[in-house]
């Protein structure tokens, strides 16, 4: 069994697709769902599936290291095969990097756009093409090998909203993608 811890942040669509669509199928196994939002509403999708929820609120901590390593400690306890960041709205230090295998979801395509406010940047880039990218998560903010990018040919008439719906739509099917990818 190949087991999954997802960490989100929001609203947890991401996690919500992973467990509608890997969560024992294929020897796929979420094991445990955490945020660093008390209020996500990811919560209750995940205990909708029965999935054990860790809630480590980075706000109870004064270093970004204190809060990594509770994250890091909840983590291994359930010994995962992969951790994959969906939505996790944090920047992680060497703490997290450099002991927990993982991937990230990021909204544009790689190396542009790295950190916030990717999807609005790569809006008022006028790029011909937009898109995704899941790569592996190291020290350097979004830096770590692409796994996998989806895009999409870039209509420079359709609003923001129209533009952020079409990555919504690839980035759960690029996420799914490269978790089947990397461990196959």
């Amino acid at each position: 069994m190949k087991r999954l811890v997802v960490l989100f942040s929001g609203t947890g669509t991401n996690l919500a697709y992973i467990l509608k669509n890997l969560h024992q199928k294929d020897g796929f196994e979420v094991v445990m769902a955490l945020t660093n939002n008390p209020n996500a509403k990811g919560i209750e999708i995940a205990k909708s599936y029965n999935i054990k929820v860790e809630i480590v609120s980075n706000k109870d901590f004064d270093s970004r290291e204190k809060f990594d390593r509770v994250v890091v400690d909840k983590i291994n306890l359930c010994s995962p095969t992969l951790t994959v960041l969906a939505g996790f709205m944090r920047i992680l230090t060497p703490i997290f990097t450099n002991n927990i295998k993982s991937i990230n979801l990021h909204p544009s395509l790689l190396p542009k756009y790295k950190g916030l406010y990717a999807i609005e940047r790569s809006f008022e880039s006028r790029d011909n093409q937009a898109g995704v990218s899941v790569h592996w998560v190291t020290s350097e903010l979004d830096g770590g090998e692409i796994i996998i990018q989806k895009s999409f040919e870039r209509d420079n008439s359709i609003s923001f909203e129209e533009f952020e719906d079409n990555i919504k739509r690839i980035e759960k099917e690029a996420l799914k993608d490269a978790i089947i990818e990397v461990l196959k």
